[in-house]
């Protein structure tokens, strides 16, 4: 009855309802591309640009901007074209260049923020920026709506590119056969990753942002092999998963991001122990 109780308090708070929402959009936007992403092999890319996203976050700081989004999902974006043609015609393969991204704006990011001292808890900052925030009070009205219609965006397109994504996930060689250009889809994945990575910035972090990206999808293919099967069962995970993670954060009073893939991981090791 307690539990009842306090959760009722809690949700009376408009910055915990703002919590809830943001979570379950970014959670559902960015388990559809999971899929996309650990079939092709692309895991990596959104740990990849969460350190970009870091950095950008440091410059923006620097300059002490109120909507660092202005820098920061620019930066992000221009990172995920690179990143997808680093593999192709250069002479850094893709997963050294997500190397060289992600080591390189991590440290050049905390340099920054040591450096410029734009803040008196530089620690804090940067602890917040990389796992997320330890409070629920940080998001805006502002923040929530931002969110908002970037995931619907993210979702829209999605489904309405479903068959196009389905065909350059299973074989690109067969898109481009078709008439198909492979490589620009591609493009418009790694565009809407970095969309995602950056609305989850806030909630859960840098550090752990691609998580809620590659763990949901690994759960639900270990349940599917039906390609449309395993979306919607990723997407219902990470769904659940945010929902029980901001229950137990509130309850528990752990930090938010954390909770959310901690549950995210549990869910992974039952669903991998119940696999044929």
């Amino acid at each position: 009855m307690n539990f009842i109780n306090t959760l009722q308090l809690y949700f009376t708070y408009p910055f915990v309802r703002y919590a809830f929402v943001v979570a379950i959009v970014i959670s559902l936007s960015a388990s559809l591309l999971g899929v996309t992403l650990v079939l092709k092999r692309y895991s990596f890319i959104g740990d990849g640009l969460s350190h970009v996203a870091f950095g950008a976050m440091a410059i923006a700081s620097v300059f002490k901007m109120i909507n660092n989004n202005v820098i920061v999902l620019p930066l992000t974006i221009l990172a995920a074209v690179f990143l997808l043609k680093s593999g192709k015609n250069t002479r850094i393969n893709g997963d050294a260049a997500i190397a060289v991204f992600s080591v390189g704006a991590l440290a050049v990011g905390y340099l920054i923020m040591n450096v410029s001292g734009s803040s008196a808890n530089v620690s804090g900052d940067v602890c917040s920026t990389l796992f997320g925030s330890t409070s629920l009070l940080t998001l805006t009205l502002g923040e929530v709506w931002f969110s908002i219609i970037l995931a619907i965006l993210v979702i829209l397109l999605f489904v309405f590119l479903y068959n196009k994504i389905f065909a350059v996930t299973f074989d690109e060689d067969f898109a481009n056969a078709t008439g198909m250009s492979a490589d620009r889809y591609n493009l418009v994945i790694a565009v809407l990753i970095a969309v995602i990575i950056v609305m989850g910035m806030n909630l859960v972090g840098s550090l752990l942002i691609s998580a809620l990206v590659i763990f949901p999808a690994l759960s639900a293919m270990r349940m599917f092999s039906n390609y449309r099967s395993v979306v919607i069962c990723s997407a219902v995970i990470a769904v659940v998963c945010a929902v029980l993670g901001m229950l137990f954060s509130i309850i528990l009073s752990t930090p938010v991001g954390a909770t959310i893939v901690t549950a995210d991981i549990i869910v992974f090791v039952i669903a991998s122990l119940n696999s044929h």
